[in-house]
């Protein structure tokens, strides 16, 4: 969102039927919005298509490109502005087939792009001679961020790394610049059935991750979206839900909830029959937060009826998940004790100058509350620094008790779920931001 309209950057698939070029079909459009709900598509007047230019689609330099998959980024911190916006995008080469590899793009606005090197298409493909990655089959585009000094492109493709996975596993290729990218990648999720490989010729089989890792950078952790492929012997009996990862490194992702499906696909019927896609959209809107997705029905190949667009899935605002108090330790019995004490204590948090503190909580009152402390890097506690809330919201601030000193380089907090009713707090974020002067 900038200077309060939405923007979106998409893919626009041609008529199959009038369009026989394969890679030529797919192109990358533009639509907007105000409130992140009802969406328009400007007449940008920039790419001649049918005869003339009253369209959305973008001009995307030494193209026609062929997209199967963008992302796309702004990127505050490049001091070219003509670099201002990124985009990675999935497009084809040749090689004994049609592969998969990826191209990324920059732009000063998000409407007029070029590639980040001199290349040019060949009916919509890139030549093998300027692949900027190993010339093997990769689809890149399920993901890009920036993460310690790092672009990141995830992605997907089924062939083995340190040891064999079952089917499609998520991969990482990164850049320091955006331009030059390492040819070396890493895993960066991998589902539990896939430790079982299921042999020669069953590659669509069994739980598989699906397009890679769309992710949000909430700063000191990354959310991530991620596909759910559930594998069949054959195309018609594949679908697709939509999980939930989070990352702490940049490359490693857990699931939070062990196979947890965070969106379903859509009934027999609906606009997203059969498969979902993880769109890198994640937009906090007052109380609640969008998150964009696609649709995409691998059931059907021939004489498909039409698919796609974007869909919206609501939570209540940064409330993906929350910390509750866990009661099963309480008790008479041998592994029990009478009383428990629900608590955590966060990782160090490196701060600079004054900060305020947030909690996006539910269920506090009266007789449930949050207890906060701040201690030094190595526990210690803080003086001053305590405070207890009784207030639910998704940005409560925090006030200390007493008058605050100056923070240490690193702090840790520590959160102690409180008062007779504590079972009924829902602990979804803590926030730490610089002190409004």
């Amino acid at each position: 969102k900038e200077n309060g309209k939405c923007r979106l950057w998409y893919v626009a698939f041609d008529d199959d039927k009038e369009h026989k070029v394969a890679s030529e079909r797919w192109r990358a459009a533009y639509a907007e919005s105000t409130d992140g709900l009802n969406w328009t598509k400007p007449n940008l007047g920039l790419v001649k298509y049918k005869g003339n230019t009253n369209n959305n689609l973008l001009p995307m330099g030494g193209g026609p490109w062929g997209f199967v998959n963008i992302k796309v980024i702004k990127d505050e911190a490049d001091p070219d502005p003509s670099r201002r916006y990124k985009m990675t995008s999935h497009v084809y080469f040749r090689y004994q087939s049609r592969l998969g590899t990826l191209l990324p793009f920059v732009s000063a606005d998000g409407f007029t792009w070029k590639p980040v090197k001199d290349v040019k298409s060949v009916k919509a493909e890139l030549k093998i001679k300027d692949l900027l990655l190993p010339g093997i089959h990769f689809e890149p585009s399920g993901g890009l961020y920036q993460w310690d000094g790092m672009f990141y492109a995830s992605g997907q493709n089924a062939m083995n790394a340190t040891r064999p996975y079952q089917g499609r596993v998520t991969r990482m290729y990164r850049s320091p610049d955006f331009v030059h990218w390492l040819p070396t990648q890493s895993i960066g999720f991998a589902r539990e059935p896939q430790h079982e490989v299921l042999g020669p010729g069953r590659s669509l089989e069994g739980e598989q991750t699906h397009e890679g890792i769309s992710v949000w950078n909430r700063r000191n952790v990354l959310l991530g979206v991620v596909g759910l492929w559930h594998g069949a012997k054959e195309w018609p009996d594949i679908t697709i839900d939509l999980g939930f990862v989070v990352s702490n490194d940049g490359i490693n992702f857990r699931e939070p909830a062990h196979e947890w499906t965070f969106i379903k696909r859509g009934e027999d019927g609906a606009w997203d029959q059969g498969g979902v896609i993880q769109g890198q959209g994640f937009e906090n809107t007052g109380e609640e937060t969008f998150i964009y997705y696609g649709s995409w029905d691998p059931r059907r190949w021939k004489e498909s009826p039409p698919r796609g667009g974007v869909g919206i899935a609501k939570v209540p605002r940064d409330r993906f998940g929350d910390l509750v108090v866990e009661t099963a330790g309480k008790g008479p019995g041998n592994y029990q004790q009478p009383e428990i004490t629900s608590e955590f204590v966060t990782a160090a948090i490196p701060v600079k100058g004054t900060q305020q503190f947030y909690i996006n909580a539910d269920g506090l009152g009266p007789d449930a509350a949050l207890k906060i402390e701040l201690l030094s890097a190595n526990e210690t506690p803080l003086p001053d620094y305590t405070s207890t809330i009784r207030q639910s919201g998704f940005q409560t601030p925090v006030v200390w008790e007493r008058g605050a000193g100056d923070l240490p380089e690193h702090i840790r907090v520590h959160v102690t779920f409180e008062g007779k009713r504590n079972t009924d707090i829902r602990f979804s974020a803590l926030y730490v931001k610089p002190a409004k002067s």
